[in-house]
């Protein structure tokens, strides 16, 4: 991997690249302490992206370059996004989009050496709206610059940081996996033997729409309410433990609707929201130019979101027939995906920690952790403060959340209650080791889980959203391994942890040991169960 990002970085990255006046990149040239200064046509790549020929220019870099290298360069050219130029400009002038110019123009800086920002943002919008679409060859051509050239010192030190991160990873999920597998050892449970929690349970369901309005913070919740209902087959008698679902951003309450069924199939209520100001509808009004981009008001608004509801589902429970004895609100559980896991660790009691953020969030901060463009404007928020805990909720599982910046140690060792955390090996936008894994060592109740599938993404656990399509085009590269493994991963995991730990289930704990996690695992995305890991043992690993 380091071979392949060096070369991006001298050849490819360590560039300036050499322009006609008002019609972009021409020529890609760079400088390289070895061979002084090179350069290359941006027609060279352009044939290699669509023919797979490499010519005589091109020729000298390609011989320094392995064939998987070469065939990673060139699916790399090859990517076309298929955004408007409306799109772009949305991302771009927002304050998380900002962010990440300012950040990549000091890598790629104009023929005056300053920051690329201006440059990066008016090539990739004039690429997004020519007839070739947004790829990285068009942006090329649509630099408005005689020159782009690299910060070289910048780069090599990014590449290194990120060679040092990925081994760093790796030796985390290896020593993982291996102590997982050591534990599973000792088990004699045979599960072929028991109910597979990855099927239905024997419940059926029936799904009610509510349009919840909170007049206080002008905020209109759509809620779908799982309720099971009861036959003579079942055991399970209302009112029914409730769990309530929330969204990551620019995503809605159908993405999870595969594990609100699973779950209502197994007799619990399953309460699945939408947060108005960064759920899918938002980012397409957003980037149709309708609305404001999300405010770092959200941070505070998604947990009193949850709050609201539960407030109202009590209400609605003795005034509403149908839903009438149906609830049980001494036993409530919480889950949540990326910006729902931050979600829903604020509800279990994590407190925001300012002190912390400053820290994270100084403007020559070079950490490639990118949740932390996000984590960083909460900063904007400064003292406010919101009571973001509720104590109604007994359990939480928190998927790919963010959270290292915002909470740190002091705000995650205040959560009390057990706690299931879920981490993908190839998580890019929420890193498994700051943001799900350390964290888990801070976490006080012994009585806590650690999930971790190799190979998985961010977005493995996302569902299908008949109303998600082109939010946010994600490359099908980033998407990971065919998600439904991972659906199955999370449903079963899910019942076992809420029978055994909202429930007190005792049979259900057998579920939750690394031997399950090892019988029903499926490569590539390998399934490793962790209940126990300290700071000593994470660092040893990390040290290695």
């Amino acid at each position: 991997m380091k071979k392949i990002l060096k070369y991006l970085s001298l050849g490819l990255l360590s560039t300036f690249l050499t322009a006609t006046p008002g019609f972009g990149a021409e020529r890609i040239s760079f400088f390289y302490p070895i061979f002084g200064e090179l350069s290359l046509p941006v027609d060279s790549l352009e044939t290699f992206a669509k023919e797979g020929r490499i010519d005589d220019d091109f020729k000298f870099y390609a011989q320094r370059a392995t064939p998987e290298q070469l065939a990673q360069l060139r699916e790399l050219l090859q990517i076309r996004f298929n955004v408007t130029p409306t799109l772009v400009s949305q991302v771009t002038y927002s304050p998380v989009g900002e962010e990440v110019l300012q950040r990549l123009g000091e890598l790629l800086l104009t023929d005056s050496r300053r920051n690329g920002f201006y440059a990066l943002r008016a090539a990739l919008i004039l690429s997004a709206a020519s007839p070739d679409g947004l790829s990285l060859v068009n942006v090329l051509r649509k630099f408005p610059s005689k020159s782009m050239r690299l910060n070289y010192t910048e780069g090599v030190k990014i590449v290194d940081q990120l060679s040092q991160l990925l081994k760093t990873r790796d030796k985390v999920v290896s020593f993982l996996q291996k102590e997982a597998l050591t534990q599973s050892l000792t088990s004699q449970t045979d599960f072929s033997q028991l109910p597979d929690l990855r099927k239905p349970g024997k419940f059926r369901w029936q799904a009610t729409r509510f349009n919840l309005n909170d007049e206080t913070r002008n905020r209109l919740l759509p809620l779908d309410l799982y309720l099971p209902t009861t036959s003579q087959e079942n055991a399970t008698q209302p009112p029914f433990p409730l769990i309530v679902i929330s969204h990551g951003v620019a995503s809605d309450r159908y993405t999870f609707a595969y594990l609100a069924q699973h779950l209502a199939s197994y007799g619990f209520a399953v309460a699945v929201l939408e947060h108005p100001g960064s759920n899918a509808r938002r980012f397409q009004q957003y980037f149709a130019g309708l609305a404001e981009p999300p405010e770092p008001r959200e941070f505070l608004d998604r947990p009193l979101d949850v709050k609201f509801l539960l407030d109202e589902l009590q209400l609605m429970e003795k005034s509403d027939p149908k839903l009438k004895g149906k609830l049980n609100f001494e036993q409530i559980g919480a889950i949540g995906q990326s910006f729902g896991g931050y979600t829903v660790l604020a509800l279990a009691g994590a407190e925001i920690n300012f002190d912390q953020l400053k820290q994270n969030c100084l403007p020559d901060n070079s950490n490639l952790n990118l949740s932390l463009i996000l984590q960083c404007q909460a900063t904007q928020l400064f003292l406010e403060k919101d009571e973001l805990q509720d104590n109604r909720i007994k359990v939480i599982i928190s998927i790919n959340p963010i959270n290292s910046a915002i909470f740190g140690e002091s705000g995650i060792s205040q959560i009390k209650v057990p706690v299931m955390l879920m981490a993908g090996s190839q998580d890019i936008f929420a890193p498994p080791l700051p943001e799900q894994i350390r964290p888990f060592t801070w976490l006080p109740n012994p009585n806590k889980y650690l999930v971790l599938i190799e190979n998985a993404t961010h977005f493995s656990f996302i569902g299908e959203s008949p109303n998600e399509s082109n939010v946010l085009p994600v490359p099908t590269g980033l998407l990971g391994p065919e998600r439904t493994v991972a659906y199955s991963y999370l449903n079963a995991l899910s019942v076992a942890f809420l029978e055994a730990n909202l429930l007190n289930r005792p049979e259900s704990r057998v579920y939750l040991q690394p031997s399950y996690a090892q019988y029903i695992s499926q490569p590539p995305l390998n399934l490793s169960l962790l209940q126990s890991l300290t700071t000593e043992e994470l660092n040893q690993a990390v040290n290695r």
